[in-house]
């Protein structure tokens, strides 16, 4: 036991000195809690959805360390911070587990969205004190940088989208990714009239690429089971990398049927959170990539533990983006997971610049997104250039109900 006492002690005394941050020894580390959570949102972003939200998370604990996550509404972020007040910050799993269960009801989409920004931001404190970043915690390198594909291409001066596309393809990013024709604006969608121009959109896009799945395309779940038929038929000859969304997703089972009559790979999950939403359609052979993406899943945890049932069943990882931060934080989990295919996207073809993180929250070069080296996610906030919204300094007061096992695990109540 003092060996161990001793080893700890050095480990994360040398880390913290190493990394900048307050020295912390074994004692301190066991006694670490979370004292503060606060909340900003992030400036000029408006967009009304909760599994897009940018928001920031700071949790601050008693040794100093900040951990910083993004995501989440107000409100959610509100209710699990009253749940983590007093926490040990290493027990990342314990209070996933704790959160997600310990509400009785299970958590719907909006509030994973919020407990995957906290579990980031536990992720990213004990990175910092250990002086490691957080692909280093989840194993190890895997490979050397993450693919990326393009939707649009901010850095194209072309006025079509067969130029943007090749411009995209010869900045070193492995696909341009595409939508259906229509759907914009207030002009009725005429899905017959769609489907025949989304196919020779797509014609189009793969002579401009030069085919050999350099181009994927989105359907955005706006056909019918008649014409996403119809359209992934006619795509077969063009071998696109994926076809996303090719109807609504509500109800998995009706890819049992759209399965057997399509041979384009097919992805979802960009709408979905934990893995009960997606191991079915894994575990099936139903589609060939996930589409699942953080914070949305509900944490980095979550997100790995996916990618392992993903790997079970030889399905492809291709999350969606949601945020600056996120993406960051989807090169930790993917460049240590296993060497199953796997793609970042990037919106506009390139990361954005965020004047609340440091320049090079992410590292980005020639079209691929690598692994970051500096300690936990690897991104300085600066609160000064975000908005404030809440805090939390205390628990709530409502006995929420908490059962556990005899061996201290969290079980429903």
């Amino acid at each position: 036991m003092q060996r161990r006492h001793f080893l700890k002690s050095a480990m994360l005394g040398s880390a913290a000195v190493l990394a900048g941050f307050p020295l912390i020894k074994a004692e301190a580390a066991s006694k670490m809690k979370i004292t503060k959570i606060r909340y900003y949102s992030a400036p000029g972003y408006n967009k009304p959805l909760f599994n897009q939200a940018r928001g920031i998370v700071e949790i601050e604990t008693s040794g100093g360390i900040i951990g910083i996550g993004e995501g989440g509404s107000r409100d959610m972020i509100e209710q699990c911070a009253q749940m983590m007040i007093g926490e040990d910050p290493f027990r990342i799993e314990h209070i996933w587990q704790t959160l997600y269960r310990g509400m009785f009801y299970p958590p719907g989409r909006e509030k994973l969205h919020a407990l995957g920004a906290l579990e980031m931001a536990l992720w990213d404190i004990k990175g910092k004190a250990l002086n490691v970043p957080v692909y280093d915690l989840l194993g190890g390198a895997t490979r050397d940088y993450v693919e990326c594909y393009a939707t649009g291409f901010r850095a194209s001066k072309a006025k079509d989208e067969e130029q943007r596309a090749r411009d995209c393809i010869e900045a070193g990013l492995r696909a341009y990714r595409i939508g259906p024709t229509g759907g914009n604006g207030d002009a009725p969608f005429d899905f017959y009239e769609n489907a025949k121009k989304t196919i020779e959109f797509s014609k189009r896009i793969d002579a401009a690429v030069g085919g050999g799945g350099k181009w994927a395309i989105d359907l955005h779940t706006r056909f019918d089971t008649p014409e996403a038929i119809k359209i992934c038929t006619a795509l077969e000859e063009l071998e696109p990398f994926f076809v996303e969304d090719p109807i609504r997703s509500e109800n998995p089972d009706v890819f049992k049927t759209l399965r057997p009559m399509l041979k384009v790979p097919l992805t979802v999950g960009e709408q979905f959170g934990d893995r009960w939403d997606i191991n079915t359609m894994m575990e099936q052979h139903l589609i060939d990539y996930s589409r699942v993406t953080l914070p949305n899943t509900g944490g980095i945890t979550e997100f790995k533990k996916i990618t392992s049932i993903a790997e079970t069943h030889y399905v492809g990882m291709i999350p969606h983006f949601t945020g600056p931060l996120s993406t960051a934080a989807l090169v930790h989990t993917l460049g240590s997971s296993s060497p199953i295919r796997a793609m970042i996207e990037l919106a506009g073809g390139e990361p954005e610049k965020i004047p609340y993180f440091n320049d090079d929250y992410v590292l980005f070069k020639n079209g691929k997104l690598y692994l970051n080296p500096a300690p936990g996610l690897g991104v300085k906030f600066n609160p000064k250039k975000a908005d404030f919204v809440l805090e939390v300094t205390a628990n709530t007061k409502f006995p929420h109900p908490i059962l556990h096992s005899p061996d201290g695990a969290v079980h429903n109540w």
